[in-house]
């Protein structure tokens, strides 16, 4: 699998390791109890804190990111993700609020692949205008299991190591799918994670995290004021099922340009077939890299805080949503309803549909192989 064998960073020592901290506090972590599944299985929430002050509070329940506390130009600290407070809540049918999504994210054209002349048939969980695809894993993907979960605190580094083992043909995959994530709260104010996996069988395999930012703050209103750049000067046009056509495309003259910093609402509403099939941002960006490991994926600045986040990522793509259907009828951890725009995602991925489009970069794992990606989310003010 050699396009995702492009990062041999995982020798942990030299993976996790922060960059130079901005203050001289200490990393910490704690576990409490985040409630029990409909099966009876207990949850555990973990909260990693930096030597900074900044937190992460992550459950083993589809390795949710269920808060992320970032500071402001003036220091102040905000929760600047989309989500809930009670395992409950996610429980419940949710947008895939700060979950880890797989066994392949994004989408699979009407539920099916052929790999090595075998057909596979997945779940079809959701219908886009009106077409059947599978998508981020099926009807119970890994944002819907509950991950075996280890604390950590290495080189006053805070973070949480999860593992799955998915079952050979679980949602219609074939090969059981052993996988590990790491998610690590720097003192560089990142959070960094590690994605491994391995596999006995041929299996498409494209991880992926779900989060939805609003630098803002959570519940403080939309993202159309949020100012992003992607570092893509190509990106894969959709159909009107938001399948990719196959097709790399030139962003230039369209209002997928993010080139340069463009505000989300600049030009959401512009007269585009592509915006129209959308209803807004939900497309996958080729990143532009000049060679094998992390690139620079995007920036998101948000003018009224500061804050900054800046995305890397090993991968080839990076799928930019704006929470188009968002529709008010979820309330977030203060209460307030998230309607659309209320958050938008940065999903460092694989193409959508690349077990059907051989041109594109391969998502096939082989016995033998090893899934290694990184994506890297910056936080800043200015």
């Amino acid at each position: 699998m050699n396009s995702n064998a492009i990062f041999p960073l995982l020798c942990l020592a030299a993976a996790i390791l922060p960059m130079t901290p901005l203050s001289a506090g200490t990393s910490s972590y704690t576990v409490v109890p985040f409630g029990t599944t409909a099966s009876g299985q207990p949850v555990q929430l973990y909260t990693l804190v930096n030597s900074n002050g900044m937190r992460a509070d992550v459950t083993n329940y589809g390795a949710i990111i269920v808060r992320l506390l970032a500071p402001d130009r003036t220091g102040r600290m905000d929760d600047v993700v989309l989500g809930f407070d009670t395992l409950d809540a996610y429980l419940r049918e949710t947008p895939y609020f700060g979950a880890l999504v797989g066994r392949y994210g994004n989408r699979i054209a009407n539920g099916r692949f052929t790999l090595d002349g075998k057909t596979y048939s997945l779940a079809t969980n959701n219908h886009p205008g009106g077409v059947p695809c599978a998508l981020h894993g099926g009807l119970v993907g890994f944002d819907k299991v509950v991950w075996e979960a280890t604390p950590l605190l290495v080189a006053n580094t805070a973070g949480v190591s999860l593992h799955y083992v998915s079952a050979d043909g679980e949602e219609g995959y074939p090969g059981k799918l052993d996988v590990t994530v790491h998610y690590w709260l720097t003192n560089a104010n990142e959070l960094k994670i590690l994605y491994s996996a391995t596999t006995d069988k041929a299996t498409p395999v494209n991880l992926t995290q779900h989060t939805y930012f609003n630098l803002r703050g959570e519940g403080n209103g939309d993202i159309l004021g949020h100012i992003v750049t992607i570092n893509a000067s190509r990106y894969t046009p959709v159909d009107k099922g938001l399948i990719p056509t196959g097709e790399l495309a030139p962003v230039a003259g369209t209002p997928l340009d993010f080139t340069s910093p463009h505000a989300v609402g600049e030009r959401i509403h512009a007269p585009d077939t592509q915006l129209a099939l959308a209803g807004g941002y939900d497309h996958n960006w080729v990143i532009d890299r000049a060679g094998a490991g992390l690139a620079p994926a995007a920036t998101v600045y948000e003018p009224s805080t500061g804050r900054t986040l800046e995305v890397w990522t090993t991968q080839p793509g990076v799928q930019f949503y704006t929470g188009n259907f968002l529709d008010g009828t979820l309330a977030g951890k203060r209460g307030v309803p998230y309607q659309a725009r209320s958050g938008l995602c940065l999903e460092t991925q694989h193409f959508p549909d690349s077990p059907n489009h051989p041109s594109f970069p391969t998502t096939i794992l082989r016995p033998g192989e090893k899934y290694e990606t990184a994506t890297i989310y910056r936080f800043s003010a200015r």
